[in-house]
Parts: structure tokens; sequence; C-alpha cells
């Protein structure tokens, strides 16, 4: 009789502070404790931007290298397409974060980001900065997963539908309204798609009802790639879906 009063004496403080920390773990639960499936503390990030101007890659550079930091990140930051020729500094690097719309990339400059992400470091980028660069390298696009075609209208309104809530990227994440251009793109059919958007017939009734990815991931060798085809505006990159999903991409990338 004595050992059951005195196993009950132990056993009511045991279950309080097992309670209690529940109740910590859920007081202190939000949707970006996703995004630390992969952390970017301690890692080299390559942070290169550039080609034209009117994705403003100098105003992405001084967002999301800040941002990279305050995650630990030792950043590298280039404009130009030559790094990816240092071969000693590109086997240092865990990921690259491109944002370089158009422009043209040398056979050698290609050779050492197609090696780099093949053996290992992450590639990670949004809209034209990633899509709709280099567009004459098929070899650049096969590492991608898509190649950038066209976005009829221009800046409109559209939806993006989340297709993978159980996704670290987007779990949390519901479907969500963008103004702004709506890609469409030819698309690798083995991309991992965590996000799409359906075309009207608005614009080109000719792809009425035509189901595009948005969001997705893709496997290059050993190299993580994440995509996302918004972000042509800075104020895209504001919308609070967008940026969650973006910098969790960018860190799921990173190996």
């Amino acid at each position: 009789m004595k050992d059951k009063i005195l196993r009950r004496r132990f056993l009511f403080p045991t279950l309080l502070i097992v309670l209690i920390l529940s109740l910590q773990c859920v007081t202190h639960y939000s949707p970006d404790h996703h995004q630390t499936e992969n952390s970017l503390d301690g890692k080299q990030v390559l942070f290169v931007f550039g080609g034209w101007e009117g994705h403003d890659p100098k105003g992405m550079r001084d967002r999301y290298v800040p941002w990279l930091e305050s995650q630990g990140a030792q950043v590298t930051v280039s404009n130009s397409l030559a790094i990816y020729q240092d071969s000693a500094l590109m086997q240092k690097i865990d990921l690259i974060v491109q944002t370089w719309t158009l422009g043209a990339i040398n056979s050698d400059q290609l050779d050492g980001l197609l090696h780099a992400v093949r053996n290992g470091a992450g590639f990670a980028g949004w809209h034209g900065g990633i899509v709709d660069a280099f567009r004459n390298q098929l070899d650049y696009h096969l590492m991608t997963g898509a190649q950038f075609l066209a976005h009829p209208g221009g800046i409109i309104p559209y939806t993006v539908n989340v297709t993978a809530p159980g996704d670290p990227v987007t779990a949390g994440i519901t479907d969500f309204q963008v103004y702004s251009e709506q890609y469409d793109m030819l698309v690798d059919p083995n991309v991992k798609v965590l996000a799409t958007t359906t075309f009207s017939d608005e614009h080109l009734p000719w792809i009425a009802g035509r189901t595009m990815p948005v969001i997705w991931k893709y496997q290059y060798g050993t190299g993580r790639v994440f995509v996302t085809t918004i972000g042509h505006k800075m104020e895209d990159h504001m919308i609070p879906e967008f940026e969650s999903t973006l910098k969790r991409g960018i860190a799921w990338a990173c190996r």
C-alpha cells in the first residue's frame, strides 16, 4: 500500500512536467519551423546576381544576402558569371542562389556551375533569374527542370494552388493570390511539383485550362534544385506565402 502511494506521488509531478512541455511546444510552433529541415548555419553560400535590370538583381541582392547571413550562412556575393569557373571556390560551396535573367554564359562558366550542382551543391532561385537565364544553353535548363516561354497578359492577377501541403516547403501554406507575371514554360515531367497555377482563355485562348507548375523541387546529380516562378517585382517578395516558401526552398536546397 505504501509503495502504491509513493508511485502515485512520483507519477503526478512527472505527468505535469510532460503536459507543461507539450503546451510549450504548441505555444512556440509556427509554420516557419518547417524550413529548418536544412539549416543554413555555417554553410557556404554563393549569391550570383546580374543580367537584365528589369528584375532588379541589385535590389534582390540587398534583400536576400542579409537574410542568408542572418541564418548563419557565410555568403560570397558576385555580379560576374566568371565566378563559376573558380573551381577551388565552387568545391567549397554548399548552395548557389542565382538571380540572373537572360544574358549569356560561356561553356567554361556553365561547366563549372553544372559540375558543382551535380556534385552536391544546391541551386535555388526565382522567376526569370533562374528559368529565363541563358536561353541558348539547353544543358542549363536540363538542370533547372524548365525553360520560360511567355507570360500571357503581362502583369495579371492569378491564383497559386498548393498541391503538396505535406511538404516542408509548403506546409501550412494555403492557396494564395498573386498580381504579377504568370509564367508559361516547358517543364520536365520529373520535377516534384509543390504548387501550380491554371491559365484562363483571356489572353491566349488556346492555353485555357493549362495547369503549370509554380513551385517545384528537382534533383540534378546529387544536388538539390529549388525553383519558383513568382518574383517578378519586389512587391511579390512581400507576399507572406511566397516569401515563406522561397526561404524554405532555399534552405531545402542547401545540402
